[in-house]
Order: structure tokens, then C-alpha cells, then sequence
């Protein structure tokens, strides 16, 4: 049987258990809608065209799915598995396939080509000696010893059919579009950032971590590719992943949506009120069974009244791709496939 429910702005959500009837899963306020479980096919449309419609997906690791159409694609890093130049083929053909006018992508921790600094160190230690250490590429150039297809990746990312296809690559730089014709301008960040883990690419130690979030601007969307400290981070040993000093930023960037990946356990949703009542403290959010009711439905609810539309709010996303976690068996056994049930894209509706 298929159930529907919504929740309300300020009340986090999670895919359903496989123990669970699939369900849609919406949740809304009144200037975000937010669909995180759908029927693609039954697919709501955006509320009018005072609307912009979003499809956010993560961790994609060079594995290709379908996508909803809508104004504008984000993708939050893991583009590849490791960077090769294979990799990259795989998800930039996918990616310019895709309907999308405008596409904005960053990189992650596995994209490590990209991350020229750490790969002149480590390419031997990540890609042996298969001669893959020559894939080396950067966006402000790098040495020659380790970089005779760096032009090959960055033209897939930045050339003549990624423009013509609408995409935008961002490292650590800020963009301003309009997703629309005559429509308003949205200003994204994008960070290919994470806390240090396990040695991998575009990582920081926590004494540099201040440093780095203080040089992110205020804009409408804030692209990263880890997750702030207790918002969708908390991997399945129960440690929590993210980043504290992201965390203490976001009070004041508040941006309408943040959307970040690297977890793939922690896949979720979050509508957030900035409400000067609470100090307008960021949230604390896991995509744990705290969070549902013993039937699958929200364990509470809460409305929009009037003065809603008047506070800030930011959309908290957590769209890995990759099966991982407790939602990633279903009833029969199987794991669902990349960008299957419990981690669709997500579709996230803004009102301009």
C-alpha cells in the first residue's frame, strides 16, 4: 500500500525503514517544498512559476541514474570513485545528458585529480604505478611532471560541451544565475571541503577548519561537500562526522539551502526556522529511528502560521547516493540501486 504524509517546516525526515509500506515523503513550508520520497512518475510539479525547483544529488561515484527534470541541478562531490580520467568520462557524459539549464557541481574527497596539491604527494600511494598519477589536474594549473591529461579532466568540467550543456564547476568560488528567463538571481557557494578522513582529497585538520569556513559569503545556496556537526552526519558506528566550525557559521549565513553529501548513511532532510526565540541556533539532526513513529509516520508535527513566511529558513539536504545504512536493505533483501528508494534525487521546490 502506497502512504502518503507530509511534515511542516522545523521537523527533519528520513527515507523510510525497509520494514516500512514505501511511502511519498514531503515536507513543506510555505516558501519550501521539499520531496525526498516520490513515485517519479507522480512527480508533483512546482507550485507556479514564482517557483524554482532544484534536484539535488551527492555521492554519485560515477554511477548513473535517472534524474527528475527541473530548473537547476546541484551536485554536492564524489563525482568519481578516484579521479581517473575513466571516471570522469562516465559521470560528465552523464551529467551533460541530463535536462537541466543549469548544472553547478563540485568536487569531493574521492575526486582526487582535482585536489592538485594532495595528488602530486599521493598519486603513487592512490593509483600505484599504472601511470594513473598523470591524471593530475587543477583549475589554476600544476606541474607538468604529473600533468599530461589534466587538460582532458578540466575540459570535461569546464570546456566548450560542459558550457554548452549548462554546467558549472566550483572550487571554492561563488556564482551568481538566473534559472529562469526574466527570473531572479541565485547566488551559490560551492566548497569541495571536509574534516580529514582516512587520508583522502580536499580534507582539513580541525585547527584549520575556522580559517576555511570564514571565507564563505553569504549567498542563497551554500554548497559543501561535508556536513556541518550534528546535521545529517552521523555515520553508523555513531560518530558524528561533521564539521563544528561549519556548524558555528551557518547562524550567520543562513542560507535558503545547504546541501552537502559525503555520508551516505545520513541521507535526509530538513526544513530549519532561524528563530531569534531559540538564539537562532542551527539544528541537531540525524537521520536515526528517533525520528519516526513506531508506524512510519512523523512522531510529531508542527504548522506554518502566519508569521513563518517572516523568519529565516534554510533546507538542510543530506543527498548521497549511495546505498549505505539501515535504509539501504529493503524487505526482500536487496539493496536498492544508486539513487533508488531512500536515496532519490531530492526535490526541493523554492518560492522565488
Amino acid at each position: 500500500m502506497l502512504r502518503t504524509f507530509e511534515r511542516s517546516a522545523g521537523i527533519s525526515i528520513q527515507a523510510q525503514s525497509p520494514v516500512q509500506d514505501y511511502a511519498d515523503v514531503v515536507l513543506k513550508s510555505l516558501t519550501e517544498i521539499v520531496h525526498l520520497e516520490y513515485t517519479p512518475s507522480k512527480l508533483p510539479p512546482k507550485p507556479s512559476d514564482e517557483w524554482t525547483r532544484f534536484i539535488c544529488i551527492s555521492d554519485t561515484h560515477s554511477r548513473t541514474f535517472d534524474v527528475p527534470s527541473g530548473d537547476v541541478l546541484l551536485h554536492s562531490g564524489d563525482l568519481t570513485n578516484t579521479g581517473t580520467v575513466n571516471d570522469f568520462e562516465k559521470t560528465m557524459d552523464w551529467l551533460y545528458s541530463l535536462p537541466h539549464k543549469t548544472k553547478i557541481i563540485i568536487a569531493g574527497n574521492h575526486d582526487l585529480t582535482l585536489d592538485t596539491e594532495f595528488y602530486e604527494r599521493e598519486h603513487a600511494r592512490m593509483h600505484g604505478n599504472r601511470g594513473l598519477g598523470k591524471q593530475v589536474c587543477a583549475v589554476q594549473g600544476t606541474s607538468a611532471s604529473s600533468c599530461s591529461q589534466a587538460q582532458p579532466i578540466m575540459n570535461m568540467l569546464q570546456g566548450s560541451r560542459a558550457k554548452k550543456s549548462g554546467i558549472v564547476y566550483l572550487q571554492d568560488q561563488e556564482y551568481k544565475f538566473q534559472a529562469k528567463k526574466d527570473g531572479r538571481f541565485w547566488s551559490v557557494y560551492g566548497s569541495p571541503w571536509s574534516p580529514e578522513f582516512c587520508h583522502w582529497g580536499f580534507a582539513y585538520n580541525p585547527e584549520d577548519a575556522e580559517e576555511l569556513v570564514s571565507k564563505f559569503p553569504k549567498t542563497d545556496i551554500l554548497l559543501t561537500h561535508g556536513p556541518p556537526l550534528e546535521i545529517f552526519d552521523e555515520v553508523l558506528s555513531g560518530f558524528k562526522a561533521g564539521c563544528k566550525a561549519l556548524r558555528s557559521r551557518l547562524s550567520e549565513l543562513r542560507p535558503r539551502m545547504h546541501l552537502f553529501g559525503h555520508i551516505h548513511e545520513a541521507h535526509g532532510a530538513h526544513i530549519h526556522t532561524w528563530d531569534p526565540a531559540f538564539d537562532n541556533a542551527p539544528p541537531t539532526i540525524q537521520n536515526s529511528d528517533s525520528s519516526m513513529s513506531s508506524d512510519g509516520r512523523p512522531a510529531s508535527t508542527e504548522e506554518s502560521g502566519p508569521g513563518d513566511a517572516v523568519l529565516d529558513k534554510t533546507v538542510f539536504i543530506n543527498a548521497a547516493s549511495w546505498p549505505m545504512g539501515r535504509n539501504a536493505f529493503r524487505r526482500d533483501g536487496d539493496r536498492p540501486p544508486f539513487g533508488g528508494p531512500g536515496f532519490q534525487p531530492v526535490v526541493v521546490d523554492l518560492k522565488d
